[in-house]
């Protein structure tokens, strides 16, 4: 692409993607600095990325970041891509900087075989609603996969690694204030009877 790169990465432990990417953008901004005579920082921020569930979801990246120049209008198809893995997966070609993940392997049991499922992969563009799955996840740094591996993710991290819901929280709406219990008018005390003087006899 012109103004940004996809890599599908396999980071052999936790700090190893990160390190990889300040390598290569740092590399990257000084040979454009070279190149051009300037100075100063290239990137916008910080490199945007995504963990992502086995089987289905790798097979997606795969196809999304193959597509992703055709999608832009830019080749007609994969393989004219000049930067595209496209022609080492499918067609053979010899990429030294590639290296085939798992489930790439598992497509058959020999190159031909595999080569041939790759390009069945593509007879048909993804659909809509994962491209804007796999979109969302990668710029929100969210995992991709079903609920089973989210929720998993986030109790291995501490963290939320899905979306929420745009906006503020709504705030639970305060009873009324209700108004005390009328309390009943007091009953005077009862008085003894009255005892009149008693009337002296004549």
């Amino acid at each position: 692409m012109t103004n940004h790169v996809h890599l599908l990465l396999t980071p052999s432990h936790e700090s190893s993607l990160g390190g990889v990417m300040k390598a290569l953008s740092q590399r990257y901004v000084q040979y454009v600095n070279r190149t051009y005579q300037r100075t100063g920082t290239l990137w916008e921020g910080r490199f945007r990325s995504c963990l992502m569930q086995d089987d289905a979801y790798v097979l997606a990246c795969y196809r999304y970041i193959e597509l992703n120049p055709v999608r832009a209008a830019m080749v007609a198809h994969p393989a004219d891509y000049r930067w595209s893995s496209y022609r080492a997966n499918a067609q053979g070609e010899p990429d030294a900087v590639l290296a085939p993940q798992a489930i790439y392997l598992a497509q058959g049991a020999d190159v031909e075989t595999r080569q041939a499922a790759y390009r069945e992969l593509f007879r048909h563009e993804l659909e809509p609603g994962l491209v804007d799955e796999i979109r969302l996840a990668t710029n929100g740094n969210f995992a991709l996969g079903d609920s089973r591996f989210t929720t998993q993710i986030e109790q291995a991290l501490g963290r939320r690694t899905t979306r929420g819901k745009p906006g503020r929280p709504i705030k639970p709406i305060d009873a009324p204030p209700q108004a005390p219990p009328e309390t009943p008018p007091e009953t005077p005390p009862e008085m003894p009877p009255e005892t009149l003087p008693e009337t002296p006899q004549q």
